[in-house]
């Protein structure tokens, strides 16, 4: 193919905040299918905080990006050309392709989305990895029972709003934690959230105490720092905390060892704390529960979700920049093409 391609790649490696600098657009030859492959056109690009890590050096649970290569992303495709049998001209299918109009795939890893259970692009967002972090942490790590207290944190965020309202779904008290008021309105007036407190005020502690007058029994952890600072005291004895996220930290320069530490540990010992790290891919083999679940769910109105869409593959950068400081409201997705062409 004759044709341009467009794809942002990593220029530099942020230290702190990520700057425009640190990302540089490119075009390139749409290349041709070989034996095996199918070419992909990007609709959607999904922007999420763990690509922050990514962009840095250092052991992680997966490979950083390298200097000029393509920012790493998941996004919905149509398929364009194929040589594969498994795949055909017109199917959408969900990919690893990174930040980039056009790729070519030997079908490894393509997962066809079936757009009858609900507007493609949810396939990255509440029906894809967003949720599928919010039922599995959820559901095999905080375990909730009816009655106790639910908390999560970015609660108006893809991840977070999933998680209140699944709690709901399995009775529990769901408390969010967001950035603003109009956030927290949504979150509790949309989503159905028993409460929420915004992060932003200065009685933070005060207020999220008051929300939950019998402690915490679930802490769904998406930020770290100053939030974790004021849900930790109220921790209850045998609380679940799921580590999904801590974007507080994300740009964090050199480790600070934190004076609450040693009181972290004395609780986990003393209030036999279960908190535990998790990547979504660990729970992989519940996909086909989640799914299932999830898309009754949506259908039936039990979980709400929202999407922020940034139009054009150039904006992609400062769409990222701004999710990392909480500019979004909903799942932050980009919209690189049409639907179809």
């Amino acid at each position: 193919m004759s044709q341009s391609g467009r794809r942002v790649v990593l220029a530099s490696r942020p230290v702190g905040e990520p700057n425009a600098s640190d990302f540089r657009i490119e075009d390139y030859p749409i290349p041709t299918p070989g034996d095996g492959e199918v070419l992909l056109r990007t609709i959607w690009l999904s922007l999420d905080p763990y690509m922050r890590g990514r962009m840095s050096e250092g052991p992680s649970y997966a490979a950083p990006v390298p200097i000029n290569g393509v920012m790493e992303g998941e996004g919905i495709s149509e398929v364009m050309a194929s040589n594969n049998p498994k795949f055909a001209k017109g199917d959408i299918v969900a990919i690893r392709s990174g930040w980039q109009s056009h790729a070519l795939s030997d079908g490894k890893g393509l997962r066809k989305v079936d757009p009858n259970l609900g507007p493609i692009s949810t396939a990255v967002g509440v029906l894809g990895m967003p949720g599928m972090t919010a039922y599995t942490g959820l559901l095999e790590i905080g375990k909730p029972k009816a009655g106790e207290t639910v908390v999560v944190a970015a609660a108006s965020g893809a991840v977070g709003s999933a998680v209140g309202q699944i709690a709901r779904i399995k009775g529990a008290r769901a408390v969010g934690i967001a950035g603003g008021k109009d956030k927290c309105d949504y979150v509790k007036n949309e989503l159905g959230f028993d409460d929420c407190i915004d992060h932003r005020d200065p009685n933070l502690a005060a207020k999220l105490k008051a929300a939950c007058p019998n402690g915490i029994d679930v802490y769904f952890e998406n930020v770290g720092g100053a939030v974790f600072e004021a849900v930790f005291p109220l921790l209850n004895p045998f609380a679940r905390m799921p580590v999904c996220g801590l974007i507080a930290q994300y740009n964090d320069t050199q480790a600070v060892v934190p004076n609450w530490a040693p009181a972290l540990m004395r609780n986990v010992l003393t209030k036999r704390l279960n908190i535990r790290g998790f990547i979504v891919s660990d729970f992989a083999a519940m996909y086909g529960d989640f799914l299932r679940d999830m898309s009754q769910w949506v259908r039936e109105g039990k979980v709400k979700y929202r999407e922020f869409v940034t139009e054009g593959l150039d904006n992609a950068p400062s769409a990222f920049m701004g999710l990392l400081k909480g500019a979004n409201f909903g799942k932050q997705l980009v919209r690189v093409g049409p639907d179809k062409v």
